[in-house]
């Protein structure tokens, strides 16, 4: 009996071992399989945090670009809005009491610009201050033939002796001439 014993207990001790061993064996598994998954976490943690940072840099962005879009949207239409309404004001300005004054002005200019011109255009309802602004003018000018063109608005067209050659002042044009020139002051001002 006591060989039994004694293969008894060493089998218990080879068990024990063999126990031992498996557990040892288990805890590293268990360890190593523990830290890949925290490490797997906390991989997926990071990789969502730079996502959703990502993301709410491009929500920003977007924001951004859709709230200056509106600004510049919204200043487009005001800018213009100002043109149209100093264009009507120009316009409006053919039936005001210092309209043959501005008239002399630009047939002045016209005449200087272009010295040879035997020709004065202007608009129907324009016609009658053109002629009489020849006639404070006065000299060669009050000579100039008075033509209805119609295309000509809120100015005079003068034409050289040969027809061909031409000058064009008039105050919508000025207006559209300086138009580059003034939207971005038009749009500082806006902006304020």
């Amino acid at each position: 009996m006591a060989l039994d014993k004694l293969l008894e207990n060493e089998a218990q001790t080879e068990i024990e071992r063999i126990r031992a061993e498996a557990g040892e064996r288990a805890r590293t598994i268990l360890a190593g399989a523990t830290e890949r998954a925290e490490s797997m976490i906390s991989g997926r943690t990071r990789a969502l945090e730079s996502a959703h940072q990502a993301g709410l840099v491009r929500a920003r962005s977007a924001a951004d670009l859709d709230s200056n879009a509106q600004r510049l949207s919204a200043t487009d239409s005001l800018q213009t809005q100002a043109f149209q309404t100093a264009e009507q004001y120009i316009r409006s300005s053919v039936s005001a009491p210092e309209y043959p004054q501005i008239i002399i002005k630009l047939i002045s200019e016209g005449l200087q610009a272009l010295p040879g011109a035997t020709v004065v255009e202007t608009q129907a309802s324009e016609q009658d201050a053109a002629r009489r602004a020849l006639d404070f003018l006065g000299g060669e000018a009050a000579g100039l033939e008075v033509r209805v063109n119609n295309t000509v608005q809120t100015g005079v067209r003068l034409l050289g002796p040969d027809g061909k050659t031409s000058i064009q002042n008039t105050l919508v044009g000025r207006l559209e001439r300086v138009r580059e020139e003034l939207a971005p002051q038009i749009t500082r001002l806006l902006a304020e």
